[in-house]
């Protein structure tokens, strides 16, 4: 083979391997910037509780930030969502796509993970996880998220279309995740992100409101239902001892439930 044809070849896949390191790097970058900040503005300082309006205009901010820095190496997603919304818009390839989704995936762990260990223990708390606030029902806070995430994923493609947009889309698309906030707090405590929903969980350990794709898909069709974490834990009925006497065992009906040991029935 002509030695110039394989320079020339290996000089393609250099400049490739270059294109594709930085963006999924910028993708990394992005959504750590995002998790760290964002994230950071809901802690429960006792000095100063967050208001709904600090923790909007954080997340715009952050968002801006990440967008301003990144979004011309990679596109600035920060944000499985959007990079989904972008493959079935045929904007980006599949094997792209994947690449992208882990980078913000493991971008969000780490902003989640350096958050938690440059913050007090008394003031980390569950670190901002999402869940359903406020005697909010399952289907309300999955229609809420789904609306909350349209309206961002439109503003996204309105906002990078050269057609329409000159500029930066750093401002137009913060403000959008300001919006999302100043309404999804009251809901989930406001995820429109995957990635954010998903770094501070797996620091934390508790993934109860993270549901597989068919629970989602049963929840919206009104064929199944998802246990709602509240807020406050359920108070648990206190039970009644009766010394040494003798107490009766009762196998549940339904298999995989517990064992369940009553008390023996006062004798008339």
């Amino acid at each position: 083979m002509d030695p110039g044809v394989c320079n020339r070849a290996h000089m393609l896949v250099c400049r490739l391997w270059t294109a594709v390191s930085r963006a999924l790097f910028a993708e990394f970058l992005a959504t750590g910037l995002y998790v760290f900040f964002g994230v950071g503005s809901v802690l429960r300082w006792p000095s100063a509780l967050p208001s709904v309006l600090q923790i909007a205009i954080t997340f715009n901010l952050a968002t801006a930030t990440a967008v301003q820095v990144t979004w011309k190496a990679s596109g600035a997603h920060a944000n499985p969502a959007v990079t989904l919304a972008f493959l079935v818009g045929s904007h980006i390839s599949l094997p792209r796509a994947v690449a992208y989704v882990a980078a913000q995936l493991a971008g969000a762990t780490v902003g989640a993970a350096l958050l938690y260990g440059v913050t007090p223990g008394d003031i980390r708390g569950t670190l901002g996880i999402n869940m359903v606030y406020n005697n909010s029902s399952t289907g309300q806070a999955v229609a809420v998220e789904v609306i909350l995430t349209l309206q961002l994923v439109l503003c996204i493609f309105a906002s990078t279309d050269n057609r329409q947009a000159l500029g930066s889309p750093a401002a137009m698309i913060g403000t959008s995740v300001a919006l999302g906030h100043l309404i999804g707090v009251y809901f989930t405590g406001c995820s429109m992100n995957p990635a954010r929903s998903f770094g501070p969980a797996v620091i934390i350990g508790k993934f109860t409101v993270h549901w597989t794709l068919a629970q989602r898909l049963a929840i919206l069709m009104g064929t199944t239902e998802v246990e709602k974490v509240g807020v406050e834990p359920q108070k648990k009925e206190p039970q009644s001892s009766s010394g040494d006497a003798e107490m009766g065992s009762h196998y549940a009906a339904q298999a995989g439930l517990e064992l369940a040991i009553l008390p023996p029935q006062p004798s008339e």
